[in-house]
């Protein structure tokens, strides 16, 4: 009776790590390693030569220097003899918030220009058409300076709004549009608003589980619960009622006209460098939103939007349930890009004289201390982790719409 046993192993060879498919692909990795390790640390060797030749070394305590700036647009407190790390919060906080509200417009923009440019309505298509081969056809270096231009020129000073000119007043007595800017009402907390304002994220967050449950409970039983008084329930009642409730904790601090002579007073002021970005970048980014959503939604086979038809859903709902759903897998990652180049496009912010991280850290900050390598390794830090923030997040949203095989 004979006895199987396993094939005696072959002995290890140095040889193995190119002849043995087992062992190639890290062998090239580890080599791709060290070649990368190597250069960069003769860049690193080649940058601390050059610098102690000239009697110049790498060095951060300039950041705890006083700044000796002014900054307008601010979302912080922050006064020029702060120092140079304040000052570039500040300008890092200014370009996230362009950067959030370009990506949240954008997207409206581009949603609705590329549902429209599918219309059946002649007139409709081709007139989102326009737009969308106007606008990413011309840089947006140049949009910029065009609504930066129309703000700065067609809009009136604030003197009319003084009493000057009877003609002119302010829209619901709480919006006054100035060539520096919107001067709008700003909120007062007062004791018990956080409370307020934790509720009203909480019902966001609440919105999304009923959403998201009444999509669910769709697909698996066919019953189609109302989504739009639902959610608007959900996201105002609890915060109106804890407003009350905690005895109307959040004011509204009004622009006063008749304060100063040469401006408006009160209220928060929207300048109109960050009103000529904040459009550029949307306008701009939403014509390349528009036509991935164009081409995600014509992905999706013609014959799911007539099955949804004959199951006697409305036009409306066969986009949003059926058809939108597929295509949000086809429109995500180019998506993606377009939410990093806003972020990067966000620099040219400095052109109209809007203070973001480029402008403070990487301009007036660089000149003051001639810190150069210093600033610039900073901004390439800070883009470099924002851009990929954004990517995470987006694919962590990517994963959860893809298409699942078995």
């Amino acid at each position: 009776m004979t006895t199987l046993t396993d094939p005696p192993r072959a002995s290890f060879h140095l040889s193995m790590l190119i002849n043995d498919t087992r062992y190639r692909s890290m062998t090239f990795q580890v080599i791709a390693f060290i070649v990368l390790a190597l250069s960069f640390g003769y860049l690193y060797s080649n940058v601390a030569a050059n610098l102690q030749a000239q009697g110049l070394r790498i060095d951060f305590s300039f950041l705890q220097s006083t700044a000796g700036y002014d900054i307008n647009q601010r979302l912080i407190e922050y006064g020029s003899q702060d120092s140079n790390a304040r000052a570039a919060v500040v300008g890092i906080l200014n370009t996230l918030l362009v950067a959030v509200l370009a990506c949240l417009m954008a997207t409206v923009f581009g949603v609705l220009a590329g549902v429209l440019r599918l219309s059946n309505n002649w007139l409709v298509s081709k007139v989102m058409a326009f737009y969308v081969e106007i606008f990413r056809n011309i840089p947006v270096l140049i949009w910029i300076l065009i609504i930066f231009g129309i703000m700065t020129v067609s809009m009136p000073g604030a003197r009319p709004y003084l009493g000057e000119d009877p003609e002119i007043d302010m829209l619901f007595g709480m919006f006054a549009f100035t060539n520096r800017g919107v001067y709008a009402p700003a909120p007062i907390w007062g004791p018990g608003s956080k409370v307020v304002v934790a509720v009203f994220f909480l019902s966001i967050a609440a919105v999304f589980v009923y959403r998201s449950y009444a999509t669910k409970l769709l697909y698996r039983t066919g019953k189609l619960l109302p989504m739009g008084w639902p959610s608007l329930a959900i996201l105002f009642v609890p915060a109106i009622l804890t407003f009350f409730v905690m005895g109307q904790p959040i004011g509204l601090d009004m622009p006063d006209p008749l304060a100063n002579r040469f401006n408006l007073r009160g209220g928060i002021q929207i300048g109109a460098p960050l009103i000529a970005i904040w459009f550029a970048l949307s306008i701009y980014t939403g014509a390349f939103i528009a036509e991935n959503v164009r081409a995600g939604i014509q992905a999706v086979s013609r014959g799911q939007s007539e099955a949804a038809s004959a199951l006697g859903l409305r036009s409306g709902k066969v986009m949003s349930l059926v058809v939108l759903p597929q295509a949000l897998r086809v429109i995500i990652p180019p998506l993606i890009s377009q939410y990093l180049n806003i972020t990067k496009n966000s620099s040219l912010a400095i052109l109209v004289g809007y203070a973001d991280v480029t402008a403070t850290l990487g301009g007036i900050t660089l000149n003051q201390t001639g810190r150069a390598i210093e600033c610039v390794v900073l901004m390439m830090l800070f883009y470099l982790t924002i851009s990929l923030l954004i990517s995470a997040v987006m694919n962590v949203y990517n994963n959860s719409v893809k298409l699942k095989e078995r």
